[in-house]
């Protein structure tokens, strides 16, 4: 059997890709909701400024909003789901039916990011938000557990970058550490609203031993990336896909990477990149052309997420049937792509570890030998043939 036999027999299949262990760490809350829950949750709460009260219609209205190339319209999307979400009860939902839909996407541990203080127009307090999203996730880990699946998930309270609360988040963050809470982050527009504004939220955290991402890169490009690192001091880098400005492929297929690049690689810094989102973010004009192939060729602490599935249309396998196709990756590759994000997550080292020699590895392990006994079968049907 040939190393191209092996390598075709590997590229592993739609079922295969769905039944893997992923690992995610940029997935948004309220990017993420059924289009059936949303409709539900607007009407019980009077809210009537959906575009459409059918769920497969505001599926198609959300995907082709986020898809138009106007920043209104995909801003927009969010004003409808953050919307719906300004009661207990609707975030306790939102957060058991995220963390059971990830788990039957076969993800078995996420980090998911939202921002508290995005939810308080129907009289919660910071607090009361928070409790709500941890008992929410707590639920659908508890209901997947029952249905035969695994999956454990850490919330990030994310700061919106245009307004003055981030130090106010990022010490709720820290009360709640120890009660599902992994990080923080921000998030919002890049241009005209540097990281650098939140430099006494990141010390804050630093101080207290904490752990922050930051969406840099994504659409800012280089500057953005140089200020959560070397200003802020980031964790990881949300998208960071812009890195890829850094890196001069040469005519010859050479490559030189600058003095940021080679630093963000050296120092094995996540990047947590968002292909379908990137894509309809401009960063990429297609997934063959994403900067994740190289990224990964050069061994970036690359990762695979999916940002906003709802109005992205993704999912975990959704992404990876994306790069399968368009890199020819094996379940090999996507393992790496699994173990450098939960390398990268924000819970303790021997937790990290034993969900990498536990349940990482021995899944796909176990996915890889079922294509080597089908390959055995088929190969030794067609020996007695022959002979």
């Amino acid at each position: 059997m040939t190393s191209q036999t092996i390598r075709t027999g590997m590229t592993p299949t739609p079922d295969q890709i769905r039944r893997a262990p992923k690992v995610l760490l940029h997935d948004h809350l309220d990017g993420g909701l059924r289009p059936g829950t949303v409709v539900d949750l607007a009407r019980d709460s009077g809210y009537d400024q959906l575009p459409d009260t059918d769920p497969d219609k505001l599926a198609l209205w959300f995907r082709e909003a986020a898809d138009s190339g106007s920043l209104e319209r995909y801003l927009e999307t969010f004003s409808h789901t953050v919307g719906v979400m300004q009661t207990r009860e609707a975030l306790v939902r939102v957060a058991r039916e995220c963390a059971e839909d990830l788990a039957e996407d076969g993800v078995v541990y996420a980090e998911v990011r939202y921002a508290p203080e995005q939810h308080l127009a129907g009289g919660l307090t910071l607090e009361e938000v928070v409790e709500a999203v941890n008992e929410g996730f707590r639920e659908g880990e508890r209901l997947a557990r029952e249905a035969g699946r695994r999956i454990r998930v850490g919330a990030l309270l994310t700061a919106m970058r245009h307004a003055a609360r981030s130090l106010e988040i990022a010490e709720l963050a820290n009360a709640y550490r120890d009660q599902g809470v992994v990080g923080f982050d921000i998030a919002g527009a890049e241009a005209g609203h540097p990281p650098t504004r939140h430099l006494d939220a990141f010390e804050y955290l630093k101080r207290e031993n904490n752990h922050f991402t930051i969406h840099a890169g994504e659409a800012f490009g280089l500057p953005s990336i140089w200020q959560a690192l070397q200003w802020c001091g980031a964790d990881r880098l949300g998208h960071g896909v812009r890195i890829i400005d850094d890196i001069e492929v040469r005519q010859d297929g050479s490559v030189r990477l600058g003095r940021l690049a080679s630093y963000v690689r050296d120092k094995r810094i996540p990047l947590e990149l968002c292909p379908s989102s990137n894509l309809q973010t401009g960063a990429a004009a297609s997934y063959a052309e994403h900067p994740i192939g190289l990224l990964r060729r050069l061994h970036f602490r690359a990762t695979v997420n999916t940002d906003n599935r709802l109005m992205s249309h993704t999912s975990m396998s959704r992404e990876f049937e994306h790069l399968v196709e368009a890199f020819g990756y094996t379940l090999d590759d996507m393992q790496w792509f699994s173990v450098n994000a939960m390398k990268s997550a924000f819970i303790p080292f021997d937790e990290r570890l034993a969900m990498i020699n536990d349940v990482i590895k021995p899944g796909y392990a176990e996915l890889k030998s079922e294509w080597l006994f089908q390959q055995t079968a088929s190969t030794s049907g067609s020996s007695e043939t022959e002979g």
